[in-house]
């Protein structure tokens, strides 16, 4: 097994040695010091049943955010939100009305009506309380299109006004960052070529990976969209009816096609991609939604740059303060999703990387360039608080230099390593690697590349709009040669994730202690990150060959670099 790589001499008071704790030891003894005991308090506080789960629009998500503005304010930093700390995101939270979605396959005369959910689900609308379309199908294959890797999955198919019916997922060969990317548009796609309805196919392949049921267990759960300033819901596209469709229950839509869908399956069997064709017949997807409108805040403060020329740029931290709320439909008694580790732990993280900044400016050692520390809300309900964030940013986005992401820290074993999201497409992955390595602590690459984290989490609605970005996770190798991270983090992803076991009890009678003391580390390669972006005169850049860099970077970054 893999050897706990032990700090250089003199790099730490006390080593991180197999089952040791991180009791504080740094590089450079004058540095602000992560305290275990504050990132505990932290967590202990947004992951209480008194907050029920701080779900987007509650009253345990406000008093979140009243927490978090108060620690902003305790520590000196400027508020720069429109309302003194709070940026409030105007948002329609929306319901499916029960036994209110159909789906009905029309063939020759014939109404075939599936059931409803063992054989399809589908979300409320934000655009209308009512909706009912009737059109002809297209099968579109994996709906993608990409000029970048030569995919036209529309290619020589009519889709106006009409229903595609498209496979999850993507191509095998695609990178799965690049391939999560354009997974995120198909929809727009789709819209963009006049489709009214959009069926999406469970496969057997991703029944191995995320199983129909588990997604059953998020069926009531409300569905919230930001509202732009007409009030209208942001992004809002022709897409009127759509439907997840159990691949047992696709038949019915290939009979009489030129390829049955057993002949699709025997083609992702093969690893090759189908091509689309039209689907006889027509279908009918119909739901009722209520709408409810809401506002729920972003929490943005800023610590002030000391140096006349950089202050006006930015080091921007991100950690999302909401989660479920509480749970409906659940045989348990327990009905709060608490969220500890997600995401109480980056928020813990981020506010005490907040004061370590304060902390040094005190001292007279403050950062060069700004640095905006930022409690996103909703993210839990798509990335919205980031996105609401982004598109009315308090400072031009020109002036953000580079995004740091603070998302479920994994605090159940002495980590080895981390795992830095993003560390491929800019300047920021050495930027990490040198970070951690002051602690000791390996930069290693993406375990689950399958999984496309970073297309999962709030950076990227700040990448979209040309910002370089990483998102730190806790690495798959433990300190504890008797222990397999991996295996640890694979345990809670399956057991805990997204679920009201996320909560101190429950973890710490699962794994043992909770890691707090390793919390702290956490912060402290976090915190050594942003002080190298803020200190450093050249602006964090993207490389050359980023995907994302070339999508997405502006030309005065393609002049620099």
């Amino acid at each position: 097994m893999f050897r706990a790589k032990f700090i250089a001499a003199g790099l730490l008071a006390a080593s991180l040695t197999a089952c040791a704790g991180y009791s504080g030891g740094y590089a450079n003894s004058a540095e602000p010091q992560a305290r275990e005991e504050a990132v505990r308090a932290h967590m202990k506080f947004l992951a209480d049943d008194l907050l029920e789960g701080r779900d987007t629009g509650s009253r345990g998500h406000d008093i979140a955010s009243a927490y978090i503005a108060a620690h902003f304010e305790a520590l000196g930093l400027a508020a720069y939100g429109e309302d003194d700390y709070y940026q409030w995101m105007p948002a329609r939270q929306t319901r499916l009305v029960a036994n209110s979605a159909s789906f009905v396959v029309h063939k020759e005369g014939n109404e075939i009506e599936l059931e409803y959910p063992k054989a399809f689900f589908t979300g409320p609308s934000a655009a209308a309380t009512e909706q009912s379309i009737t059109a002809e199908m297209v099968f579109v294959g994996y709906g993608l299109v990409s000029d970048t890797f030569a995919i036209d999955d529309y290619a020589g198919l009519d889709v106006d006004g009409k229903i595609v019916v498209m496979l999850n997922g993507r191509p095998e060969h695609l990178p799965s960052e690049e391939a999560a990317h354009l997974s995120r548009l198909k929809t727009e796609l789709a819209a963009d070529r006049g489709a009214v309805g959009i069926v999406t196919l469970h496969t057997p392949e991703r029944e191995a990976v995320r199983p129909y049921e588990t997604s059953l267990m998020y069926l009531n759960a409300p569905s919230v969209r930001w509202l732009n300033e007409a009030g209208e819901v942001q992004g809002h596209t022709s897409i009127e009816g759509s439907a997840y469709l159990h691949y047992e229950a696709a038949d019915v839509l290939f009979e009489g096609a030129a390829q049955s869908w057993q002949d699709v399956l025997a083609t992702l069997e093969q690893k090759e991609s189908p091509q689309g064709f039209a689907l006889p017949g027509q279908a009918t997807l119909a739901r009722q939604s209520t709408h409810e409108d809401l506002q729920s805040p972003n929490v943005i403060a800023v610590l002030e740059g000391s140096d006349p020329e950089l202050k006006d740029e930015y080091v921007v931290y991100t950690a999302h303060s909401d989660h479920l709320g509480l749970a409906r439909d659940m045989s348990t008694d327990n009905k709060v999703f608490n969220g500890l580790l997600d995401n109480a732990s980056g928020v813990a993280i981020m506010l005490e990387t907040a004061r370590m900044f304060a902390d040094a400016k005190a001292r007279g050692e403050g950062p060069r360039r700004s640095v905006m520390f930022v409690a996103l809300t909703a993210e839990e309900k798509g990335l919205l608080g980031a996105d609401y964030f982004a598109e009315n940013p308090p400072v031009p986005a020109s002036q953000m230099v580079a995004n740091v992401n603070l998302d479920m820290p994994v605090l159940l074993y002495p980590f080895a390593d981390v795992v830095a999201f993003g560390s491929a497409h800019s300047s920021l992955g050495d930027v990490v690697e040198r970070a951690a390595g002051r602690y000791g602590i390996e930069s290693s690459p993406d375990p689950m590349p399958e999984q496309a984290i970073f297309t999962r989490s709030d950076h990227y609605m700040l990448v979209k709009r040309g910002i370089p970005a990483v998102f730190l996770m806790t690495g798959f190798t433990s300190q504890d040669e008797e222990e397999d991270g991996g295996a640890v983090w694979g345990q809670f992803f399956a057991e805990q994730y997204h679920r009201p076991m996320d909560d101190i009890p429950s973890l710490t009678e699962a794994y043992g202690e909770i890691r707090y003391d390793f919390g702290a580390l956490f912060a402290q390669i976090n915190y050594a990150i942003g002080e190298e972006i803020a200190n450093t005169s050249e602006r964090p850049y993207w490389l050359d060959d980023s995907y994302f860099g070339n999508l997405f970077r502006d030309d005065d970054q393609r002049q620099r670099h």
